[in-house]
Formats: C-alpha cells, sequence, structure tokens
C-alpha cells in the first residue's frame, strides 16, 4: 500500500481547504496509509529563532511531521493562497521541519544539497480567491516557493498541481465538481 502524507495546510478549524481535505482522505485511505496532518491543530512556534546557526527543539507535533515526511511516498498539500503566498503559519511549519539532517543536508565545500527525500512524489492544491483569469498568475510564486524551492530541493518530484478560484465568486456547484475532482484524485491516490 502506498504511504501518503495530507496537510490540511489551512490554519482556519473550518474552510474549503477542509472539505477538500476531508474528501481526498475518504477516497485514498480505502487503498492506502494516510497520515493527515491539520494545520490548525498543530500547536508549535512558526519562528525559526536562530535560523540553522542553533539547535530549536522541536515541537512534538513537528517531530511527528518530519516522521512523517520521511514516511511518506507521496505528499498532499491543500492550502489556500493568501495575498499572493503562503498562510504564515504553513510557511512557519515549513522553516521548522524541512531542516538540515531531516530533509537535505550540506557536504563540505558545496552549495548543492544532497536530497534526504529523493524518489517521493507530491501534489498541491490551492485555492484563491483571485478571478480565474488570474489563477496562475497568483499560484506561480506559491508554486516556486513549495513546489521547486522546498519539495524538488529535498528530493520530491515536480508537483502535480490544482487550482481552485475564485473561491469568493463560486457557486455551490463549482465547489461541488471542485470536490469531485478532488474526490477523483484521492481514489486514484495521487
Amino acid at each position: 500500500m502506498k504511504n501518503i502524507l495530507l496537510l490540511n495546510g489551512n490554519p482556519k478549524k473550518n474552510s474549503f481547504v477542509k472539505q477538500l481535505s476531508d474528501v481526498y482522505e475518504s477516497e485514498a485511505k480505502r487503498q492506502a496509509n494516510v497520515r493527515r496532518y491539520n494545520l490548525s491543530e498543530m500547536d508549535f512556534n512558526s519562528n525559526l529563532e536562530f535560523g540553522y546557526d542553533d539547535y530549536q527543539v522541536l515541537e512534538d507535533c513537528l517531530s511527528e511531521f518530519q516522521e512523517a515526511l520521511k514516511w511518506a511516498q507521496h505528499i498532499v498539500v491543500v492550502s489556500p493562497i493568501w495575498w499572493g503566498g503562503l498562510p504564515g503559519k504553513l510557511k512557519g511549519l515549513i522553516d521548522r521541519s524541512f531542516l538540515p539532517g531531516t530533509t537535505f543536508k550540506f557536504e563540505s565545500g558545496s552549495a548543492e544539497p544532497i536530497q534526504l527525500l529523493k524518489g517521493k512524489t507530491s501534489r498541491i492544491i490551492l485555492t484563491m480567491d483571485a478571478p480565474t483569469e488570474y489563477l496562475e498568475e497568483q499560484a506561480k510564486p506559491v508554486l516556486e516557493q513549495l513546489d521547486r524551492f522546498t519539495l524538488q530541493y529535498c528530493g520530491f518530484s515536480k508537483a502535480e498541481v490544482n487550482l481552485f478560484g475564485s473561491m469568493i465568486m463560486s457557486d455551490k456547484n463549482q465547489q461541488g465538481s471542485w470536490l469531485k475532482a478532488v474526490k477523483g484524485l484521492g481514489a486514484r491516490c495521487i
């Protein structure tokens, strides 16, 4: 069975991102091992206070999340885009858990990372309020940060991506079609 890490990256307890995560999980867990993390339930200091200059003790939820990163063959990140970027707490989760020695490392004399999460795949599902014609433009910096400079940097292959919006202009039928699409992704564990 495939090992999937599912991250609901919305710091709000109730959201459309939660609904998308729910339908993905419901389908995927029928044929895969799924470990789900809801950012809203994770209690940690999101500030990497010392950068990499000094060790900062990890909260239990961050230690568990790091173990899930190593365990997973596939990661699914579902997140809103706020102000053209990731929610601050999600950025903090990345800063605090994608650390040298866990997700990548350096060899002396080289700035090129040794990727410690090679052979893994990912999917990024993003929601936003931007008008449909601006979806890709709004998502581009988020995908550069989350996919290219985080996941790929640590060894994941290039992410598959789904963009949903405009949330603010959507109706129940449109949201239903997005939920159906994500349900299909979960059923195929992709």
